[in-house]
């Protein structure tokens, strides 16, 4: 269905400051694609019905495709009612209210407002819809950013040491944890299913928000990553100021960090180990490839990770010579909380 922009919505800023609950009315595929982190979707129209509409308003006409709409949406108001007031009454405190958006802040974000304000509801609509919206995050990534970037070898527990930090003047967002990837090719295993490219990119904006309004950040701390993990992309202008930010190489003994990359996939299946070591198989070479599945099917886990280490650190070795502005620390043989105030007590180079 064809949505006109309307005049009584908000501004995606002043929809931000509302503390209403978030509903998307678009179909589960729209929702599912992307969608305002937090987001309840309740959608108007399935995906087979609004393709159906879609095609009617380009084919025949705007009313034909209304009137369409509405026999869709007319035998269920009653359950569409049920989930508005299951949904406010959710929502601690007197005011019941909703922010309701659709794609473009047209007909399906302003029906659904009507008949929420019918049983007394109030709403707020999205000026532009979820389209505005994606402007917005877009528009997080052009910012000039204070990053400065973790790095090291893996197995040096460079996620860990970051998920760590408890300070107020350093905003630490955990990109693997926002796509559920470590960004090698055992990066997916034991962690939950990836979000989209797109949703990754309104989660991480999102975290971006809330570092400018936290007034004691100065320093936005990241750890240093290849430009996708897995299918989810690091944004370019993003990605573009990572490159440019200095690094802090955390540096571990061989033993340790195998000792921790056992400890990490060592609970993994026997299938989902082999088929990791295959995904790099021309990468490692024959040998290593061979030694590798070996002392999988052994359980031999150190020297699983012992044979692909190598090809892991030359890589690294290999990202590392790309940047200029490098700190070293060693944090062999250090807790998480000495190794914090190791690195917090270094003079570091400066942003």
């Amino acid at each position: 269905m064809s949505e006109k922009a309307t005049n009584s919505g908000y501004p995606v800023t002043d929809f931000r400051n509302l503390t209403s609950p978030i509903v998307d009315v678009r179909s589960p595929s729209e929702f599912s694609e992307g969608h305002w982190p937090g987001a309840i979707n309740i959608p108007l129209f399935s995906d087979t019905e609004r393709e159906t509409i879609g095609k009617s308003y380009k084919r025949e006409s705007r009313l034909k495709a209304v009137f369409i709409g509405l026999k869709v949406t007319l035998p269920n108001t009653t359950k569409l009612l049920e989930l508005i007031v299951k949904t406010i009454t959710k929502k601690e405190g007197g005011d019941k209210s909703l922010r309701i958006y659709c794609w473009r802040g047209g007909m399906r974000s302003a029906a659904f407002a009507w008949l929420a304000r019918s049983i007394g509801i109030k709403t707020y609509l999205l000026q532009g819809g979820y389209k505005s919206y994606r402007k917005w995050v877009l528009n997080q990534f052009e910012a000039d950013l204070p990053i400065r970037l973790i790095g090291g070898k893996t197995g040096t527990r460079k996620t860990d040491l970051l998920n760590f930090i408890n300070k107020e003047n350093i905003h630490v967002i955990d990109l693997e944890g926002i796509a559920n990837h470590r960004g090698s090719s055992f990066g997916s295993l034991g962690m939950e299913k990836q979000p989209t490219t797109q949703q990754f990119e309104n989660i991480l904006a999102e975290s971006l928000d809330q570092f400018h309004k936290n007034n004691n950040a100065i320093e936005i701390w990241l750890e240093a990553e290849s430009s996708s993990l897995g299918k989810c992309r690091i944004p370019n202008m993003l990605y573009s100021k990572m490159k440019k930010a200095p690094i802090l190489e955390i540096i571990k003994t061989k033993n340790e960090r195998i000792k921790n990359l056992v400890n990490l996939y060592s609970q993994n299946t026997q299938n989902e180990l082999e088929n990791a070591v295959k995904r790099i198989e021309k990468r490692l070479g024959p040998q290593r490839t061979k030694e590798a599945l070996v002392a999988i099917k052994q359980k031999e886990w150190s020297k699983a990770c012992e044979a692909m280490l190598d090809y892991y650190d030359r890589c690294y070795e290999y990202e590392l010579k790309k940047t200029k502005i490098i700190d070293s620390i060693d944090l062999s043989g250090l807790s998480l909380k000495l190794s914090l105030i190791k690195i917090l007590n270094k003079n570091l180079n400066p942003l």
